[in-house]
């Protein structure tokens, strides 16, 4: 049979050990009211001994806060979202931050009771990645908690943390322009008002622009998404390419998954990359390494991305009236095999 663990420390057991009252202990946790230093150690000593944790509320005593922020983001299954969240706990934990999660995908009432936790004071505050303004809790921004927005979604009403998107994804066409491409098919492409979203309408727009600067003019039979933005999703969108019989010569995915769906359906069609099409990416998740070939992509520091998001959200909880802040990070694009060489193109 298991042994259980040991029961865990309490205040009165730590008050016992260094034989000062329950209250002293609790002043010496929050920090709300001073205690000489001799008192301060021994009571320190005795909680070192007992391997005593004070619980996140107590912690948070000092300013009122229960030390928990809420991240939300919309797909929790992709690589990007993987690493993102692995950035914000660490740089989370670093500050001494508990991070809940949540996924908000289409349902932007999962965003609506995010933030009544935090008007509960069950949160301190709140990292968003909504997909469009028109449905995000963004629109009663002056109403609402401390308050990031990360993403794409274009707004002044709450701090924000991005990159630039539109000029990324025109960095990534002119790319394959440059490579000698004419017939760019952008995955992830739409700017239906019904179901775009504020990522897929921003790196449409770049992809336009470059075409424009090259003198092609748009063609929307090389235009295709399908939803959700995942490996399946790239590859499906990729066979529904195929099928309209329209060559092209290079893939802009708007995302590395996406990407790497295309890829897929690339080489069960033969269609070499990069010998006949180009490939990019976007984001530059750890598998773009390591796909065959390696994957050209979009790439940004995400440890860069989650600082600065905690530290605009640790201002926001110190001073709510500030006001908002918006940072752009800077972006590159990582050449790699899946661009080398002038394609030459795919013809039905």
């Amino acid at each position: 049979m298991t042994a259980l663990p040991p029961p865990r420390a309490t205040m009165k057991d730590v008050a016992a050990l260094a034989g000062v009252s329950p209250k002293t202990v609790s002043n010496v946790v929050t920090g709300t009211v001073p205690v000489n230093e001799s008192t301060r150690a021994k009571v320190e000593s005795a909680m070192a001994q007992l391997d005593f944790v004070p619980n996140l509320s107590a912690r948070g005593l000092r300013k009122g806060r229960s030390g928990i922020i809420a991240v939300a983001l919309p797909d929790l299954a992709t690589a990007f979202s993987a690493e993102l969240v692995h950035r914000i706990v660490e740089a989370a934990h670093g500050k001494g931050l508990a991070v809940q999660i949540e996924e908000t995908a289409s349902e932007p009432e999962r965003e609506k009771e995010l933030v009544s936790r935090a008007r509960a004071h069950l949160v301190d505050g709140l990292i968003l990645n909504p997909i469009r303004l028109e449905d995000s809790v963004l629109k009663y921004a002056d109403r609402l908690p401390p308050l990031v927005v990360i993403g794409e979604v274009e707004q002044n009403r709450a701090d924000h943390v991005r990159i630039d998107s539109r000029q990324a994804a025109a960095d990534a066409t002119r790319h394959v322009l440059a490579r000698g491409a004419t017939r760019v098919a952008v995955v992830g492409a739409d700017d239906d008002p019904s179901i775009a979203t504020a990522t897929s309408r921003l790196r449409l727009e770049g992809v336009h622009d470059a075409l424009r600067e090259a003198g092609i003019a748009r063609d929307t039979a090389l235009e295709i998404n399908r939803l959700p933005w995942s490996m399946a999703g790239g590859a499906e969108a990729v066979r529904v390419l195929l099928d309209r019989r329209v060559p092209f010569d290079a893939i802009v995915a708007f995302t590395d998954s996406l990407a790497l769906g295309a890829l897929h359906t690339l080489h069960d069609n033969g269609i070499r990359v990069p010998h006949d099409v180009i490939v990019t990416g976007f984001d530059d998740v750890e598998f773009s390494r390591f796909t065959s070939p390696a994957l050209t992509s979009i790439a940004f520091d995400r440890q860069a991305f989650a600082i600065a998001a905690l530290g605009l959200l640790e201002s926001r909880m110190d001073d709510r009236t500030a006001p908002p802040r918006a940072l752009t990070l800077s972006h590159h694009l990582l050449e790699r095999a899946s661009t080398e060489g002038r394609p030459a193109g795919y013809r039905p």
